[in-house]
Order: C-alpha cells, then structure tokens, then sequence
C-alpha cells in the first residue's frame, strides 16, 4: 500500500525514537540533567575554570547526553569536563538525574508531538508496521501518558535494551532490534531520530533512510544531524505529509 509522503514511499517499516520524537521529554531529560550535573560541578569543581560553566541544555545536552543511555551521557559530559569519571561517580550522577527526571515527569507530564501523531496514524492507515524504541527506561510510561502508546506494534525501551545486552548509541543495535521484531529487514526500514547519535546509530544500521527531526533549529543543527548520517532533515514530521512546519 503507498506510504504517505514521498521520503516514506520505499519503506516497508518505521522505526521512531522517543525523547524528541514522539513525546515533548527531551526538554523534561536536558533539565533534569542540568540540575544534576550542575549540582555535581559545584560539589566537585574542574581545576580549569573554563571548565566549571554550567551544564548547557542545548549544546552540552546535543553533544554529550541526547540519546545515550543513563551512564554512557553522564560519563561523557564528566569526561568533557575533566573531572571524575570512576563507575562510583558516574552512577552517582546518573541516579540523582533519575530521582529529577522521575519527580518532573510526575509533576509536568508529557505530551506527544502533534505533527508525528499526525504522520503515525497516517503511516497506520497504510498498513505499515511501526516500532517505538529508545535507550530511556521510562519509554513505555512516556508512550502512555502521552496517549500515544497504541499506536505502536512494538516497543524496546532502555530496560529490554538492558536485559538483552544491546550496547547503547551510536551502535545500531537497539533498531536493528526493533526492526527485526516488526519482520522488516533494515534495508527496507526507516528510523526516525533527532539525536546525533541516533541517526549515527541509523546510518551503522544500514537503514533504507533516516530521518533526522531538527527540533532546535538552531545554527548548524540540521547540517550536524546530516553529517552524523541522516538522508534527510525535517524540523516536524508533518513536513513528511506536505504540511508546513508548525
């Protein structure tokens, strides 16, 4: 059956992220991160000063932390600081943005991107299988609250990810997983990120396409996404349907 919107047109499955994607929980994740790894900078300053700025929920947030899991995003920003790496400090950190992100998600909620709802229903219509999958263990709570959690045939989140060993991104692991659960090979598969790791771990992948999702929009974002691997850039996935951007 034809896929809605020319870029979709030759696939046969769609894989989605999450935090960015579906739901509006990136900015949930960047401020509780910030929280935590400021607090963790005033505790335990770099000896460069330079280096004792605050967390950067944009830039440090893109770089370092957007689409890895838990530990691997805090151990790269604490690396790009100079400071205290060990497992006990990294976990440490971790944790603490754990119990923020926990207690922002309970208080604010989340709610789904009304353009990739749009497109979902539509590539449903269409009979074409969908996965949601994300290094985060609370995707199937954010899916749910959000409305939007049946509207995927299968979900892996950080927790499966975990149990079956999948290493985090920029391997592809974690799609090819989703794929292969839909019965789609990945080269007839889409992934759908607006993490640079993502789209990396889409491109490793040999995914028929990646899409990068460009919700910034700032400076050089678009072009970073296209450099890590995505085919191509949207700023919403109405864009996908022909809608403008909104």
């Amino acid at each position: 059956m034809e896929q809605p919107g020319t870029p979709l047109s030759e696939v046969r499955a769609v894989v989605f992220d999450t935090d960015g994607v579906i739901t509006d929980s990136a900015r949930v994740h960047a401020a509780a991160w910030k929280e935590a790894f400021d607090a963790f900078l005033r505790a335990h300053p770099p000896a460069d000063p330079e280096q004792r700025r605050p967390f950067d929920v944009r830039d440090d947030y893109l770089r370092h932390v957007d689409g890895k899991s838990r530990l691997d995003g805090a151990a790269a920003f604490l690396a790009s600081r100079g400071v205290d790496t060990s497992d006990t400090t990294v976990r440490a950190v971790a944790a603490d943005k754990e119990e923020r992100f926990t207690r922002r998600l309970r208080e604010q909620g989340v709610e789904a991107f009304p353009g990739t709802v749009r497109l979902v229903r539509a590539l449903r219509v269409a009979g074409t299988p969908l996965a949601a999958a994300s290094a985060s263990r609370h995707a199937g709570e954010l899916l749910t609250r959000a409305g939007v959690r049946d509207l995927f045939d299968v979900l892996v989140d950080g927790a499966e990810a975990a149990r079956l060993g999948l290493p985090g991104k920029p391997h592809p692991d974690l799609f090819l997983t989703a794929a292969d659960r839909l019965g789609v090979p990945a080269d007839r598969a889409a992934v759908v990120e607006d993490a640079l790791a993502g789209v990396e771990a889409g491109r490793r992948g040999g995914f028929a396409l990646v899409v990068g999702v460009d919700r910034a929009a700032t400076g050089d974002s678009a072009d970073r996404l296209r450099r890590h691997g995505a085919d191509i850039v949207v700023r919403d996935l109405a864009e996908l349907l022909g809608e403008e951007p909104t």
